[in-house]
């Protein structure tokens, strides 16, 4: 991509009633654009970011079976008062509407229901389990505050899987493969080290679950954290009994600010039984299926990613999510020299299939530029300047120094 043709731009502005963080850097940078509270829209370069978080979640989902669907936003009001979940007294964060001949409907803040309620067209025998399907889909949440960016939102992206399972040893064998997979995912994004399984309330899905949490000041939960076994537990069910039942001590653990990530809980046989989802046994008996329901917030996952890695500069891509892997600046392309060694180092970093975001506008200072590259945050910078001769100037974002190399030395970098 080349920034002259890239329709969105930096700014040193943000809405007045912007105060995460995360929104003012990405909004700043271009990335994101604010429609209203709660509420933004995701620019080029905000959807490449959404796009690689995604694509790193669809890899580990693939690895443990999953299957990708997507569902409707529209949801029957008929299935979730079978489960108890559509009265606002039970799950207060629902949007609700009518269809013009009446019918009331919601707008999707999570599809346990609608899901379980297809899936009694595709399992009748123990032979059609397991299953286990996944989506990405815009969530619709009715929150009563969101002031944390795209971190809490109204409208988010999340990924939403799905377990059907024979028995309840079935349904923890998955249950235990997601966890690992979940982790894998944080590790892949560059948050490995900040995020910890977590145990905590089930709040409108069940009685407990697990979360998963990432250390940031900018996080709304505060949880204790056992570093040596690398769990926490929320602070809402910090208790003896719980403390005994993963074997540690008050005074073993730290408390800490955390966001929540990703989320996995068990239904056990509760909303088959609601809904009527059955499946045949090996012995001609009916038998409910096993539900488990598992939760990642993609763009509530890239806003933490700016909470964690930005400097005073603005923001710093861990290199799997980034936009681009090389911010190519090209300096004094008023000469023509220079102008096409840009250019040249350009097209082979393309054919070479590394991605390059090329700021190759006539009209911007050096100044400019490089602050423009510090917030947008891209991995590497590469400079072709007319002082850098035949050679070009590179600096990893994160780093204060930079250096430089030849041409060669530099296509051997990002071979």
């Amino acid at each position: 991509m080349r920034y002259s043709q890239l329709f969105s731009k930096t700014s040193r502005d943000f809405p007045k009633d912007e105060v995460s963080s995360n929104a003012q850097l990405l909004i700043k940078a271009g990335y994101i654009y604010k429609e209203m509270a709660g509420a933004y829209a995701y620019l080029p370069l905000g959807l490449r970011v959404v796009e690689k978080i995604k694509q790193i979640v669809r890899e580990e989902m693939n690895n443990i079976g999953g299957q990708e669907i997507i569902m409707t936003a529209l949801q029957r009001k008929e299935l979730w008062e079978k489960t108890d979940r559509w009265d606002d007294e039970k799950v207060d964060v629902w949007f609700k509407s009518a269809l013009k001949n009446g019918t009331e409907v919601g707008f999707g803040w999570s599809h346990e229901e609608p899901i379980s309620e297809m899936m009694k067209n595709y399992i009748n025998s123990y032979k059609d389990l397991p299953i286990y399907v996944y989506q990405f889909q815009t969530k619709l949440r009715n929150e009563l505050r969101a002031k944390s960016g795209i971190m809490r939102g109204r409208e988010f992206v999340m990924k939403d899987m799905y377990s059907y399972s024979t028995t309840e040893e079935a349904h923890q064998k998955f249950y235990d493969a997601t966890i690992d997979a979940y982790l894998k995912v944080f590790e892949r994004v560059g948050l490995g080290d900040l995020t910890f399984l977590t145990f905590a309330s089930g709040g409108a899905f069940t009685q407990f679950s697990h979360e998963f949490q990432t250390i940031t000041e900018a996080g709304e939960d505060t949880v204790y954290l056992h570093r040596e076994k690398k769990l926490a537990i929320n602070e809402e069910v910090l208790t003896e009994e719980v403390m005994n039942q993963l074997g540690v001590k008050k005074d073993e653990l730290e408390q800490v600010k955390t966001a929540e990530v990703g989320n996995i809980f068990s239904f056990g046989p509760t909303k088959s039984n609601q809904l009527g989802l059955n499946y045949v046994d090996e012995d001609g008996s009916s038998k409910p299926v096993i539900l488990g329901s598992y939760g990642i917030g993609i763009t509530r996952l890239m806003g933490v990613l700016v909470e964690r890695f930005a400097d005073e500069k603005g923001i710093i891509w861990p290199e799997a999510v980034a936009p681009y892997k090389v911010h190519l600046i090209g300096l004094n392309l008023e000469d023509e020299n220079v102008k096409q060694k840009a250019e040249s180092v350009y097209q082979v970093l393309k054919k070479m299939n590394v991605e390059v975001l090329f700021d190759d506008r006539l009209d911007a200072s050096a100044g400019e530029k490089f602050a423009d590259a510090d917030l947008i945050g891209i991995p590497y910078r590469v400079v072709i300047s007319k002082r850098t001769a035949e050679k070009a100037e590179l600096k990893v974002r994160a780093e204060s120094k930079s250096k430089e190399v030849s041409l060669e030395e530099l296509f051997e970098a990002f071979k």
